[in-house]
């Protein structure tokens, strides 16, 4: 559902006409039937069009943020900031490789060992005119050729055997009523409304998940097959993003 669409089916379920919000919001009637068309030209800017949703939205019962998310990201104003500990993980993890200094002290011991094994394969060679090999002056027996090891084949159950994902499955569960907004590949919207307690939902996508939660811990999450648990718990709006890798092997 849009903004507008969702303002109207609020408002109706809190039992409110828009006579009854225009007396307490004091937005005119004529502004507030448009915001709930999705017009939101006549509320003078997009400063106060955010002003509305909020007022309207607590006389209404619902929680306005996600609502202000979701006009910020449609009408080009900035979005709310949200703290690092609001989302699982990064959209796009960075691994820094360590920066390792050479072992000098191992490869001056390397070239030592060299030096030492050639001198003695010299005097052994002129002194009693036999070839030996290094091993042989090192007095480890001459054998045949050890037998090449072949690694065992990877078992069906193992995790190389094992096909790669090809979409990315979300399932989603309320704890109680809250916004929820999910979008998949290329930003399509896959839902945008209110989840009441005991809702289930499924969302799949090709190669990527986006959700923004109106209030932390209000879901439960089970993303590809493992269960999440709630993200943000006692925290506000959450906004998450998988993939077909996650969650990541622990």
């Amino acid at each position: 559902m849009s903004i507008g669409e969702t303002l109207a089916e609020e408002r109706q379920r809190a039992g409110l006409s828009v006579t009854q919000v225009s007396l307490q919001t004091r937005i005119r009637e004529t502004v507030i039937r448009g915001m709930e068309a999705d017009d939101f030209s006549t509320c003078g800017g997009n400063f106060y069009a955010r002003g509305h949703i909020r007022s309207i939205s607590r006389v209404i019962g619902i929680d306005p943020e996600p609502l202000v998310a979701e006009f910020d990201a449609a009408h080009g104003g900035a979005p709310q900031p949200v703290s690092a500990l609001s989302a699982f993980e990064p959209e796009q993890p960075v691994a820094f490789r360590e920066r390792r200094s050479p072992n000098w002290s191992a490869a001056m011991a390397l070239a030592l060992a060299l030096v030492v094994i050639y001198g003695v394969v010299q005097v052994v060679g002129h002194g009693g005119g036999e070839r030996r090999t290094a091993q042989q002056v090192a007095g480890t027996p001459a054998g045949p050729a050890p037998a090449p090891t072949t690694s065992a084949p990877a078992q069906p159950n193992s995790p190389v055997a094992e096909a790669p994902r090809t979409k990315v499955e979300v399932q989603v569960e309320a704890k109680r009523a809250t916004w929820l907004n999910v979008r998949g590949d290329k930003g399509k919207t896959l839902f945008s409304g209110m989840l009441r307690e005991g809702d289930q939902k499924s969302f799949t996508a090709k190669k990527k998940v986006r959700m923004v939660i109106g209030v932390g811990g209000s879901v439960d999450l089970t993303v590809n097959g493992k269960e999440l648990g709630s993200p943000g718990k006692g925290k506000g709006v959450q906004r998450l993003s998988f993939d077909r890798n996650d969650p990541e092997s622990a």
